[in-house]
């Protein structure tokens, strides 16, 4: 399949070529880009169509590509399970929220709940729940794409620090100057890559086993060294007794945490109608289950056709393996760098993180600049609405300066731990939240504060006690040993409180307080969330 073809050459033009198509993408959609309604919801104007593929592009991350390949790879049953997982976040998020996130004027969750509950201070508790979601998903994005860029281009480890820093500025370039509808002509084009590259790779992996699904599964069950653990769960957390409701909290945190991500929901908010929001989650969802069951097929492939001894000795966590199973589906190459199969994969990873750092980038910066400012977040006109775009793309200027800093300290840890965190936050405070706000009456802005300030310092406190940070070797701090909260993931803990905390909030009344009016009952109907009142 290669021969005298230079892969780094393939590899080099169709990651310029990504990026070249990007910047006109983004050079287009800046145009209008000066009003905050453009910059920040001009997703609408992609229809239901694009809408729904650009949420799927969002959706789908460096987590979803590589690591749920890794896990399948190692873990057999496990990550089939995290792989329907995924799929079954995205949707219960659209068959539940999607409806009742619409609203005009609305550009992030600050915005909503502030307009749900007719109370401004949630904003800033809301901002901070935002950010603490979504800087560590970024740092983790950011390090991968480094990452991906040196193994794609060749180049030694010194160059990773240049690749981040090179990878951090496309990210706010498209960002700044693209908006919401810049980036989500990246997140189209993003999934039409990734599928053509996970479509061609599961495809091949098929024909090696005479396109055999049964033939596959147990080429990798023989692969991977376990026998029969591989057919049941347990692989990825251990047999016991922990290990058992680590399984179960993850499962939890990843189908209430993903989809609720705020950059998902913020493309939710200027859906116009409910047959467009319903039209765009299937759009949303199928290529996403495409993918998944691609992945699935690709991780399989891994353990049968490399091995776990491999696997595990590029990385403990499987992150390689999506890479890895090139070499053995182009064994005429003299080596991945001298692959074309390699290239494209590459470049199809290095396309789903750079996207994904921009939406995660635009989201952060969006609330920073809206829910953090004196005026809380009310919009303006004419010079107002100026600064408030200016205000914007300097908040993405910054979060991508942080975020490049802190992704080079971080490049040589173990991102699983960012990651966790990152869900845990998102389930534990994001789900409970929306859900008592749309669906509970009486639930107002002292239960978004109860919910935020209560949840997010119990999910850093265990985070920090558990196994995820220290005491085992692919801890964040493998030389520390300080571990006395036995799961690595707080989800089973964190989610419950955080709904807890949300109904006694809203049931707790403080003295002297008087009922509320019919107008501050959080109640849900068509005719408010259609026009945005």
């Amino acid at each position: 399949m290669s021969g005298s073809f230079d892969a780094r050459s393939l590899a080099v033009v169709i990651f310029l070529g990504f990026v070249a198509v990007s910047l006109l993408l983004c050079g287009l959609a800046a145009a209008d880009q000066d009003d905050p309604d453009h910059f920040y919801a001009g997703g609408s104007s992609l229809g239901p169509v694009g809408g729904g593929l650009a949420i799927a592009g969002d959706y789908v991350s460096a987590a979803t590509l590589l690591s749920t390949t890794g896990s399948v790879a190692l873990a057999g049953f496990d990550g089939v399970l995290f792989a329907l997982a995924t799929v079954a976040s995205l949707v219960l998020v659209m068959r539940l929220f999607a409806e009742r996130l619409r609203r005009r004027g609305v550009f992030t969750l600050g915005d909503f709940l502030a307009d749900r509950l007719a109370d401004n201070s949630v904003r800033r508790a809301l901002g901070v729940a935002t950010l603490v979601v979504l800087a560590p998903l970024l740092i983790v994005q950011l390090t991968t794409a480094g990452h991906v860029m040196t193994a794609m281009f060749g180049l030694p480890e010194g160059a990773l620090t240049g690749c981040t820093v090179a990878s951090g500025t496309l990210m706010v370039c498209y960002s700044a100057f693209g908006g919401m509808r810049g980036t989500g002509y990246i997140q189209i084009l993003k999934v039409a890559v990734v599928l053509a590259a996970v479509t061609l790779l599961a495809g091949l992996v098929l024909a090696r086993f005479g396109w055999s699904p049964s033939a596959l599964f147990d080429a990798a069950r023989e692969g991977s060294g376990a026998g029969g653990d591989y057919a049941g769960p347990g692989l990825q957390f251990g047999h016991g007794l922990a290990g058992g409701l680590d399984l179960i909290g993850f499962q939890l945190t990843l189908v209430l945490g993903a989809a609720c991500m705020p950059h998902i929901t913020m493309r939710l908010h200027p859906v116009r109608d409910a047959r467009t929001a319903r039209r765009a989650g299937v759009w949303a969802v199928a290529p996403v289950a495409v993918l998944c069951a691609g992945i699935v097929v690709v991780g399989l492939g891994a353990s049968a056709l490399v091995g776990r001894e491999l696997l595990y000795a590029a990385d403990p966590a499987g992150g390689t393996s999506l890479l890895m199973v090139t070499g053995a589906l182009d064994p005429a190459a003299g080596g991945p760098r001298e692959s074309p199969l390699f290239a494209l994969v590459a470049c199809a990873a290095f396309a789903t993180t750079l996207a994904a750092v921009a939406g995660i980038t635009l989201a952060a910066a969006s609330s920073l600049a809206r829910d953090f400012t004196t005026k809380s977040g009310a919009q303006g006109a004419g010079k107002a609405s100026g600064r408030e775009i200016r205000r914007a793309r300097l908040a993405v200027v910054a979060i991508g300066a942080a975020a490049v800093l802190l992704s080079a300290y971080t490049h040589d840890r173990n991102p699983q731990v960012l990651l966790s965190l990152s869900f845990a936050a998102a389930a534990s405070v994001l789900p409970p939240v929306l859900f008592h706000a749309l669906f509970r009456p009486g639930f107002g802005a002292r239960g978004v504060r109860w919910t935020v300030y209560g949840t997010l310092p119990l999910i850093v406190v265990l985070m920090v006690l558990s196994p995820a940070f220290s005491g085992t070797p692919v801890a964040l701090f493998p030389e520390w040993d300080f571990a006395v909260f036995p799961l690595q993931t707080p989800g089973l803990v964190t989610i419950p409180a955080g709904f807890l905390l949300g109904l006694l909030a809203s049931r707790a009344k403080p003295p002297g307080a008087t009922p509320r009016g019919p107008r501050h009952r959080a109640r849900w109907t068509p005719a408010r969330a259609g026009t945005g009142a």
